[in-house]
């Protein structure tokens, strides 16, 4: 289905252009209008219920069914082939945890087929006293059917071949492009801070870094797919979906970020089109002389 359909089930957008349409509004409500089966993709991270600046606390087993309720309608519009990349960190639970996993407590709500978990691991953080220092947060990757998806190998290999001419029988062992990224991902955090603050950085207290999220797309997406975000936060999901040659569909209730996303859209358009006019002004100094 192509972008500019969706808006006769979703409405009249806050912001739209050829790559992007972005809605402010309740996620629950929203995707209640998507298609079934009619994305290949849904990148998101939703609140952990944990008192950030973003968040409504809910009781611990109201905020299970909420996340069992949205993630729910978020099946019934995936593609058969598609996929589901879900990131959840910790919340604590009152003389039983002080920080357990919020994907142990929805392991048996969730209707997608779990491939596996991904570990961000990162080098910036809290530093603890009493507990470890926390370096890391987790994606679940799902998929619809188990034997069908999307995934890009090729798109993603990582370079970096300790030993990349060793043969076996006169042929390379590895890949011409690239081994396998394993399991655990070591990128760079979008920090915060006077002297140490990410180029990306925005106001938004819980922000992916771009090189993160473009991974997920490249791997789990073909070009011109469309990526879904039904909690588009600061918009980093829209970014790296258009930067990767993909649309982007978000949802978000906050104005603020909502503002921040839609901003952050139209200056990769500004920076596009610097680079076509630079182009332009060199292939003119080029064709006087």
């Amino acid at each position: 289905m192509e972008l500019s359909n969706f808006k006769s089930f979703l409405g009249q957008p806050i912001y739209e252009d050829k790559n992007a349409l972005i809605y402010q509004g309740d996620s629950l409500e929203l995707m209640n209008y998507i298609p079934e089966e009619s994305l290949p993709l849904t990148i998101t991270s939703p609140p952990y219920n944990i008192g950030k600046e973003y968040e409504f606390i809910l009781e611990l087993d109201d905020y299970i069914k909420w996340i069992a309720k949205w993630v729910n309608q978020v099946y019934c519009c995936t593609l058969p082939n598609g996929s589901f990349w879900l990131n959840l960190g910790y919340l604590s639970i009152p003389r039983k945890a002080k920080a357990i996993p919020i994907p142990y407590l929805i392991w048996d709500k969730v209707p997608f087929y779990l491939i596996q978990e991904i570990v961000w691991n990162y080098s910036a953080g809290v530093a603890g006293k009493l507990f470890f220092s926390p370096r890391n947060e987790k994606f679940l990757w799902y998929v619809k059917d188990s034997k069908s998806y999307i995934f890009n190998l090729d798109d993603i290999r990582d370079p970096n071949v300790k030993y990349p001419n060793q043969k076996k029988n006169g042929k390379l062992k590895c890949n011409v492009k690239g081994k396998n990224p394993t399991d655990v991902w070591q990128i760079p955090k979008v920090t915060s801070g006077k002297n140490r603050s990410s180029k990306e950085r925005t106001t938004h207290p819980a922000q992916f870094p771009v090189q993160l999220i473009s991974r997920i797309i490249l791997a789990s997406s073909h070009i011109n797919d469309i990526v879904f975000d039904p909690f588009l936060g600061s918009g980093t999901t829209a970014e790296a979906a258009i930067k990767n040659g993909r649309k982007v569909i978000g949802f978000e209730i906050n104005e603020n970020y909502v503002n921040i996303s839609v901003q952050r859209i139209k200056n990769i358009h500004f920076d596009e089109n610097k680079k076509i006019k630079q182009g332009n002004l060199f292939d003119i100094i080029t064709d006087n002389t």
